[in-house]
């Protein structure tokens, strides 16, 4: 079991336990995840680092119900994914998770507003309550002005600021952000990753990056490799190690 430190997970939002992903190529067998052990709290901001094929966007895909893990237990929000069948997933994935992605995946005929008023229908929100919500979260990131838009007419800075509000649309406890920033250059980047640490502020935010010095502005930092996780590293926001907080390292 990759355990670093001992810890209490009674109250995380996220809690993987040995948790191991494994996949078939041909007749070999690939370890993507080795024995994770982790928990992660119930408001905060952390991200995910290491090298391509470390394990991070397998990581992601567990966490968010995308995929199953090989061996070990996987609870979010109070509910173990792993007795969920599959339309239990879709369930959880609708209401728990909000998922925000590199190629910012918005629906190209749909404007701004629409894309974000979306998971809501899925949902069964009224029409007048979707179009309130979505407005809502659009003109507090500054697009209020661009709600007839389409993502063609926006640019990628905007579109990735219409995906997180779409994220956000059915004000899930968790968002799910697999290298956001991959597609901006470096000032909006950074833009995007104060835009998320604001949300992290009453909700889980994870994010998959390869940006070593923009996950610093995490309120926690994972490192993973072949699959196994290193012990914590404090960040410059917080100052302190983790070892010397509530729980101790693996905890936010």
């Amino acid at each position: 079991m990759n355990n670093p430190t001992a810890r209490n997970d009674r109250h995380a939002l996220i809690a993987l336990r040995d948790v191991s992903k494994l996949y078939r190529k041909g007749q070999e067998s690939v370890t993507a995840l080795d024995g994770v052990d982790l928990a992660i709290a119930e408001t905060g901001m952390v991200a995910i680092v290491g090298p391509s094929g470390s394990g991070k966007s397998s990581l992601l895909h567990i966490i968010g119900a995308m995929d199953r893990p090989s061996r070990g237990e996987v609870v979010v929000a109070g509910q173990s994914l792993n007795a969920l069948p599959e339309a239990g997933l879709v369930s959880f994935r609708r209401n728990t998770v909000g998922f925000v992605f590199q190629s910012f995946n918005l629906i190209p005929n749909l404007s701004a507003l629409e894309n974000v008023m979306l998971p809501m229908e899925f949902n069964g929100v009224p029409s007048e309550e979707r179009h309130r919500r979505a407005k809502a979260l659009l003109d507090c990131i500054g697009l209020g002005a661009r709600l007839t838009h389409k993502p063609r007419e926006l640019s990628g800075g905007e579109q990735q600021r219409v995906a997180i509000a779409r994220a956000r649309a059915n004000n899930p406890p968790l968002i799910l952000a697999d290298e956001p920033t991959g597609n901006l250059d470096s000032k909006t980047g950074q833009m995007i990753y104060e835009l998320l640490k604001g949300i992290a502020q009453e909700r889980t935010i994870i994010v998959v990056t390869h940006a070593e010095a923009l996950a610093q502005m995490a309120d926690r930092v994972l490192h993973i490799r072949d699959g196994a996780l290193v012990p914590d590293v404090p960040t410059a926001a917080r100052g302190t190690p983790y070892s010397e907080q509530a729980g101790g390292a693996n905890h936010v």
